[in-house]
């Protein structure tokens, strides 16, 4: 018999003993999961292997919710063991929320990732575009510059598989690409469009967005490229210069802040981040936008990770509490599928969650700042 239809069996008695042995369950509730005996799971160094009753929230969890995620993004894992689930899941996978939690707890088991981490948010915004400049919209969305160069250090030398350089070729010599406020500085050649300063600013934070034109026409501005510079925070600057409270540095405040002070005082914030995204435009089909594993990303169920930490498709338990931010909700504890990277995203305990398009996707995104505890799902191998 099959593991899945050993479930079924076992979820069936679990059923029968509940209706024979104990009081009527209340309509709408879950009957308590049957999991069956599972083989021993190796554990990475400085990791320690859970039950799933261990992990905070996870009986409040919408696990069907959780497993369509897994379902959507799990086509990204290169792991065996994984993709053999992901397999499971699609073709005889529960369609019902008791089936979906017995289904994860049968085919998972939870690990603890490092310490205590960060989790932060990031949405795909919707902002107003002009396709020639003014005062309001002086900003260029420039497309990847013709001199940009990516080396992969790899094909030099096997130890630097996976690391790459940014730069540009000048005087004979490979040199680093101009940092932000030098590209800023410069001539800009067939913008793909114009926008207000602030929101290019966050448009690049985010990576891509929707670029709504004048005559109503939506277009995808998608990730391109970037100047290679790491990405630095603009919020302690304006913390510890008095421009903002500790506890409202959300991404609203942020912006409202730098559109009242668009101009010279806004760009010398602006620039403290040396990082420029470059941008590709494309007809908007009212999608989700695609992540780096190549999968449009569920709102509130993609996380970017770190790639030297994390592989895309994993599934992965947040348990995130103490909001720093005024306004955050007070937790973030669910099931989230790695999909996506980001420039500000290392480290084991790290990840930022996609909450969504638009405004609202935004007002929550800019409040996220939790302290994180992060849980593997490892698949349990086929006995």
């Amino acid at each position: 018999m099959s593991r899945l239809g050993l479930i079924a069996v076992l979820a069936s008695l679990t059923l029968a003993a509940c209706t024979t042995t104990a009081p009527p369950i209340a309509t709408g509730s879950i009957p308590p999961p049957v999991t069956p005996t599972a083989p021993a799971l190796p554990t990475a160094p400085g990791s320690r292997l859970l039950t799933f009753a261990s992990l905070n929230g996870w009986a409040e969890e919408d696990h069907l919710a959780a497993l369509d995620a897994f379902r959507a993004g799990c086509g990204a894992a290169r792991d065996p063991d994984l993709s053999r689930v992901c397999k499971l899941a699609r073709t005889d996978g529960p369609t019902e929320e008791w089936g979906a939690r017995l289904f994860l707890e049968a085919n998972f088991r939870p690990q603890a990732v490092g310490d205590q981490g960060l989790l932060t948010a990031y949405f795909a915004p919707k902002y107003d575009a002009r396709l020639s400049r003014s005062d309001e919209f002086s900003a260029p969305v420039r497309g990847v510059p013709a001199d940009l160069v990516v080396l992969d250090l790899g094909a030099f030398e096997p130890g630097f598989a996976g690391k790459k350089v940014t730069g540009r070729v000048k005087g004979g010599k490979f040199e680093p690409y101009p940092d932000r406020a030098a590209i800023e500085a410069s001539p800009v050649d067939k913008p793909l469009a114009w926008m207000r300063p602030e929101e290019l600013f966050f448009l690049q934070i985010q990576g891509s967005g929707v670029l709504v034109l004048p005559d109503g026409r939506r277009v995808r501005a998608a990730f391109a490229g970037a100047n290679g510079k790491p990405f630095v925070g603009i919020a302690t600057a304006l913390r510890d210069r008095g421009l903002l409270p500790d506890n409202n540095t959300s991404g609203d405040a942020i912006r409202a802040w730098l559109a009242d002070n668009r101009g010279p005082k806004a760009d010398e914030i602006m620039q403290l981040n040396p990082r420029y995204v470059f941008f590709r435009i494309s007809d908007d089909d009212g999608k989700e936008p695609v992540g780096a594993a190549g999968v449009s990303l569920p709102a509130g169920r993609a996380i970017a990770v770190d790639p030297s930490r994390h592989a895309m498709g994993e599934l992965y338990w947040l348990d995130a509490t103490a909001p720093k931010l005024a306004g955050a909700f007070p937790s973030y504890r669910r099931l989230a599928v790695a999909l996506d990277v980001g420039g500000a995203i290392k480290g084991d305990v790290r990840a930022d969650l996609y909450t969504g398009t638009g405004p609202g996707a935004g007002a929550e995104a800019g409040r996220v700042r939790h302290e994180l505890r992060l849980y593997r799902l490892i698949p349990i191998p086929q006995s």
